[in-house]
């Protein structure tokens, strides 16, 4: 991984698997070295490759491109894949280990897992502490139906409320919750272990995942702040592509979401 340059912040973007959905991951390593970003981090889905170590290797190795995080497969729509949840964020920390990637991106258990959810805070210390691997538990949103909020995480869907070693924060579920992130941030700064670089328009009800700086979240500002405060993490593009007409318009979005990235993660801008 790219270290800082003169004691200035270290500037790293990773592009996201799920910005390119449904492709082949080689396909991701293709774009971001086409592009210029620093990484690829991996959501493990039920398409088969993003489960294969061996295969993001080669993927890696044939584009430059290294690893730089594992997203578990903690989704609502992944919860097949790799059986019981500890056994997906056991998966996904060796698969870290394997790849030399930096960190594990883990969802807060749902509703209907109260036993797991019970446990969970606890137990992501213990396997972080077991294993070695930063896993940073991403913050989520209440779910709305008819006018009503639905707690469907537990133990809830804000990482502030609990004592995480490391929490991931995304732009997108910050804006569903009604969360300003430049304040999350400035309070979780030296637990903050990774950022989904993303926007989207604040209290709406679908998890948008826009382009950065095309939303009503201050994610410049936020950027601004954690530079200016010496953060060294990976910032990974999680942008929803699929209004793409072609692939041209696709990289345009990418190429976009990393130069919002490079031109605002820079010390001395102010937040």
């Amino acid at each position: 991984m790219p270290e800082s340059d003169g004691g200035a912040p270290r500037q790293h973007v990773a592009l996201s698997t799920s910005c390119l959905f449904l492709a082949d991951p080689p396909e991701t390593f293709r774009v971001a070295s086409e592009l210029g970003y620093d990484s690829v981090e991996v959501l493990v889905t039920h398409q088969r490759m993003t489960q294969l170590t061996h295969e993001l290797l080669d993927a890696s190795q044939q584009y430059q491109v290294p690893i730089s995080a594992i997203h578990a497969p903690t989704l609502f729509f992944t919860q097949q894949v790799w059986g019981r949840p500890w056994t997906k964020i056991q998966m996904a920390a060796k698969m870290v280990e394997q790849t030399g990637a930096e960190v594990v991106v883990a969802h807060p258990p749902f509703a209907w897992q109260p036993k797991y959810g019970k446990s969970f805070v606890e137990g992501v210390r213990a396997l972080s502490e077991m294993t070695g691997v930063k896993i940073a538990v991403e913050n989520m949103y209440p779910w709305r139906l008819a006018g009503k909020e639905l707690q469907m995480y537990r133990p809830h869907w804000d990482p502030r409320k609990f004592d995480y070693d490391w929490v991931t924060w995304d732009f997108s579920h910050a804006s569903i919750a009604q969360v300003n992130s430049l304040e999350a941030i400035r309070e979780l700064r030296p637990r903050l272990g990774h950022i989904h670089l993303t926007d989207g328009n604040d209290g709406g009800t679908s998890d948008e995942h826009l382009l950065p700086g095309h939303g009503q979240q201050p994610v410049a500002e936020s950027l601004n702040f954690l530079a200016d405060h010496g953060w060294d993490g990976v910032i990974g593009v999680e942008v929803n592509t699929r209004s793409a007409k072609d692939e041209d318009e696709r990289a345009s979005m990418l190429a976009e979401s990393l130069a919002f990235a490079r031109g605002h993660f820079r010390p001395g801008l102010g937040a």
